[in-house]
């Protein structure tokens, strides 16, 4: 009888080894799957980043890589004298293209080339052509007999701003309403005097 006991306790861990051993390899292999997946998604994941060029999701058509240019410009937005708020978190980086951050509504920061001006105020849903700013929220200043959407880059008055592409320090004032040339002057002082935020 001792015997066959020692013979049973013998293959029973025999059995408990044999078993312990091919869980073991079993979650071993396991580990080794989900290990290698997540290193696939990571590589990829980096391969695509550092590959991202024009044509990453919601970058703007001509636009160069993501990081070829880092440049900064200083904006003025006056609506009937009242300055739009641009540090307000709605207009804080919609896009990794262009945009304004670190809650500082007065400087626009441009992270590629060939990114215009026209593609901001999308990101923002923000209506602007040369005539119009039109507000999220609808309402529309426009140029009619009494009121004026006027543009002016680094002093000088354009038609357009929509196509314009910035170059670093560059300062933008947009005015809406019926500012006299000197109040216009003013605005111009009060632009050049903005601290241009580089971050």
């Amino acid at each position: 009888m001792g015997r066959k006991e020692r013979k049973e306790r013998e293959e029973k861990r025999d059995n408990y080894a044999t078993k312990r051993s091919s869980e073991k390899r079993r979650n071993m292999l396991i580990t080794i799957g989900v290990l290698g997946v997540i290193a696939v998604i990571v590589g990829y994941s980096g391969w695509m980043f550092m590959n991202m060029s024009q044509t990453a999701p919601g970058g703007p058509e001509g636009a160069g890589a993501l990081g070829s240019e880092h440049s900064h410009a200083a904006i003025l937005v006056k609506v009937f004298g009242d300055t739009f708020d641009f540090s307000l978190p709605a207009y804080q980086i919609k896009t990794s293209w262009i945009h304004f951050e670190g809650g500082d509504g007065t400087t626009i920061h441009k992270h590629a080339t060939g990114v215009k001006m026209e593609y901001l105020f999308q990101s923002l849903k923000l209506g602007l052509d040369d005539k119009c700013f039109v507000f999220q929220d609808g309402r529309q200043f426009c140029t009619n007999e009494d009121y004026a959407l006027k543009f002016f880059v680094n002093g000088e008055q354009v038609s357009d701003i929509r196509n314009y592409e910035f170059m670093d320090k560059d300062r933008i004032l947009i005015v809406y309403g019926a500012e006299t040339p000197e109040e216009i002057q003013g605005l111009l002082l009060q632009l050049d005097n903005q601290d241009i935020i580089e971050i």
